[in-house]
């Protein structure tokens, strides 16, 4: 393919895409540069369908090279390893709005890859790879009904910016990336400050806008470079197939089997179905190896038919009808906190650690604005909450996508490091999943915190609206409150947190080609009626706001205030005397640049003692100060006191008592703890201590 370049200008930056420059063997590639953030998007397929799986193997990888912030990765290797965190929330965010956009009966492994090789501050290369993988797989021969666009909006004094920099997401009230097709949008994710719903909506249409604006430039790309889409083998059941199983199970059976408020009896129910089956077709190997697809079908259209047409969910409640609630806290004992949060089958428990500023965790990444985070959520889904056997092997991308967003959830209505100088982390185990998991964390993950004393402003709570489409955009039901089978069988899963006053986050998969304005907002809706509720009914009569105290088994913490110039003094040389202090006092100590010390301890005295020897060390001495301290050398002229780690004074041989005395060694040994009064400095500048004037001060 020849080298071709456009450009575009795209929220006051210019957008160049190079196609033909780069990795021409790929399907499709796009050598993206916005302003001076350069991303390789490539997408590749394989050229048959891999044997023996019922879904679309497309895998998106977003590759953070650090040389692209003039960094080398630490490490003993000093190479990029496992991707980060932020790189697989991205990568999610780049598959959700382009999965549905395949062939449903599409096998054949596709690829995404996004290799980012430089970082301007002012262009997300988040969005740029987003951009580049629509435009790589547009331009290829791998089938696609796309193109889609991509749009970041942020909020500053209630005004949006699109596709904001780096410092004004920092100061933004809201982070939203909403992609589209040519009429709908089709994918959501957010982060707020409290932004009203009527508000959200707003920014979403804003950005969709925006898309329709990508759309055309990327439409002008593949008018001039893309590739004829290729043929390929159709996995789709054959229609015999489908008839022939409906002799076997007619309708009226499969409604019976799969309409229950039961996980287990309605999976026990399709068993015995999948059974009988198997035996009536064990002489067609052809029907055998897509029977499992077959009776997935089956049950997603009896689903479907019966919601869409009767309005009639499989569990039998009403569609806006939430499952029966229940909270509690202080489930863990000696935990710093702790709670549960039950919906239907779906049940979580949180349990919430606090620890000292130290702890937060350290971020190496391409954002150099985020160096650690002081909030962390974790979440972990074993396979026994789903009654499976399956050995751990830690957490995959759906469990980091799921912590992430009851953790974006919470961010705006934590305390500020002045007012709680806490590292905080809360983890989600599932202890049983049918629907929505991520919500019932963000609820449960809410009463922890507030049960370990922490004192979040208001109380969050989510849930998540479900979708059955029919054949126009008018025809459609949702359904508040999604268990598993209206998810699997569903077009749509719209999760919302917030608080009474507005959103906190947003996360919208869906599985058709993009919703509509009325849906948008009817979901949204449904929403903060449903989170309403669960506060109102569920959460607040198990803990209506944060406890006045952390937890006694948590660390307690102090915080004073030094003069930035003295930091050097309490530090000591090579960390001589802090490390004195905490050895002393067995607390744990932060110190930022600004002068604030934080002091980390569980046993009282011990804090106490740990301020009052960081107040002496920093304290101007002046005549008629009372100390006490430790005799630890002792010399003809006089002995030195320790009155804290590292400072010395010296009290000389005639201040030592009121009679005369011929030698130190007369009344002081080494160890003894004495009590001195300042008396200034001496010539040499040294600290002069007086024993005998002690009762005068």
């Amino acid at each position: 393919m020849a080298f071709k370049s456009f450009s575009m200008e795209l929220a006051g930056r210019t957008l160049t895409v190079d196609i033909g420059r780069v990795a021409a063997q790929a399907n499709g590639a796009a050598f993206m540069h916005y302003g001076n953030t350069t991303v390789l998007s490539t997408a590749t397929a394989s050229e048959k369908p891999r044997d023996g799986i019922d879904f679309f193997p497309l895998s998106v990888e977003y590759e953070e090279k650090l040389y692209a912030v003039g960094k080398i990765p630490g490490g003993f290797n000093r190479r990029e390893g496992k991707a980060s965190e932020n790189a697989i929330l991205t990568s999610r965010v780049i598959d959700r709005p382009m999965r549905p956009l395949f062939p449903k009966d599409y096998r054949n492994d596709v690829t995404l890859n996004n290799m980012v090789m430089s970082v301007d501050p002012e262009c997300s290369p988040e969005l740029t790879a987003m951009l580049g993988s629509a435009i790589a797989v547009a331009i290829s021969d791998i089938p696609f009904d796309g193109p889609c666009a991509t749009t970041q909006v942020g909020m500053i004094n209630g005004e949006f910016v699109f596709n904001p920099n780096s410092s004004q997401n920092k100061v933004s009230d809201l982070k939203l990336t909403v992609a589209s097709t040519r009429d709908k949008v089709i994918m959501i994710e957010a982060g707020a400050n409290e932004v009203p719903e009527a508000k959200m909506i707003e920014a979403i249409y804003a950005a969709h806008e925006i898309n329709q604006q990508v759309i055309a430039f990327i439409d002008k790309i593949v008018a001039e470079c893309g590739k004829e889409k290729h043929t390929y083998t159709s996995c789709a059941v054959p229609e015999e197939l489908f008839a022939a199983i409906k002799e076997i199970v007619p309708p009226t059976e499969m409604e019976e089997a799969v309409f229950t408020d039961e996980k287990q009896t309605r999976e026990e129910n399709i068993r015995q179905i999948t059974a009988r089956l198997e035996e009536a077709f064990a002489d067609n190997e052809e029907w055998l190896a897509v029977l499992g697809e077959a009776i997935y079908q089956y049950q997603k259209k009896t689903v479907r038919k019966m919601i869409l047409k009767d309005h009639k969910r499989p569990d039998g409640r009403e569609l806006t009808q939430i499952r029966k609630l229940a909270a509690e806290v202080d489930i863990i004992p000696r935990v710093h906190g702790s709670a549960m949060f039950t919906r239907g089958q779906t049940q979580i428990c949180n349990v919430t650690t606090l620890a000292p500023l130290s702890d937060a965790q350290k971020l190496d990444g391409l954002d150099e604005n985020e160096v650690s985070k002081r909030y962390m959520h974790h979440y972990n889904f074993p396979a026994y909450s789903v009654g499976e056997t399956k050995v751990s092997r830690g957490p995959g991308r759906r469990e980091i996508g799921h912590g992430a967003l009851a953790e974006r959830a919470l961010l705006p209505v934590l305390p500020t490091e002045d007012v709680f100088p806490y590292a905080i982390r809360t983890v989600s185990e599932t202890f049983e999943s049918n629907g929505s998991t991520s919500m019932a964390s963000t609820c449960a993950s809410c009463m922890s915190l507030m049960a370990a004393g922490v004192p979040i402003r208001k109380m969050v709570a989510g849930i998540s609206c479900g979708l059955v489409t029919g054949d126009t955009d008018d025809d459609y039901v949702l359904l508040t409150d999604i268990q598993g089978l209206e998810d699997f069988f569903g077009d749509m899963d719209f999760k919302v947190t917030g608080t009474d006053e507005g959103i906190t986050a947003i996360q919208m998969d869906i599985k058709i080609h993009g919703l509509t304005r009325s849906i948008v907002e009817g979901a949204i809706a449904r929403c903060r009626e449903a989170r309403m509720f669960i506060m109102e009914n569920c959460m607040k009569p198990a803990i209506a706001e944060p406890r006045p105290e952390v937890n006694e088994y948590a660390p307690k913490i102090v915080q004073i205030q030094i003069d930035p110039a003295k930091i050097g003094e309490v530090v000591g040389q090579r960390g001589k005397t802090i490390n004195e202090i905490i050895a002393r006092t067995n607390v744990k100590i932060d110190i930022t640049d600004d002068g604030k010390v934080s002091v980390c301890g569980t046993d009282k005295e011990m804090m106490d003692k740990a301020v009052e020897m960081i107040k002496i060390i920093t304290t101007e001495f002046e005549e008629g100060q009372i100390f006490k301290g430790t005799v630890v050398s002792i010399k003809e002229f006089g002995a030195f006191i320790e009155f804290a780690p590292g400072k010395e004074g010296m009290v000389h041989i005639s201040k030592i008592a009121k009679e005369r005395i011929n030698h130190v060694e007369d009344v002081l040994t080494l160890g003894d703890k004495v009590t001195v009064v300042c008396l200034g400095k001496d010539k040499m500048g040294r600290i002069s201590f007086s024993m005998k004037d002690v009762a005068q001060a």
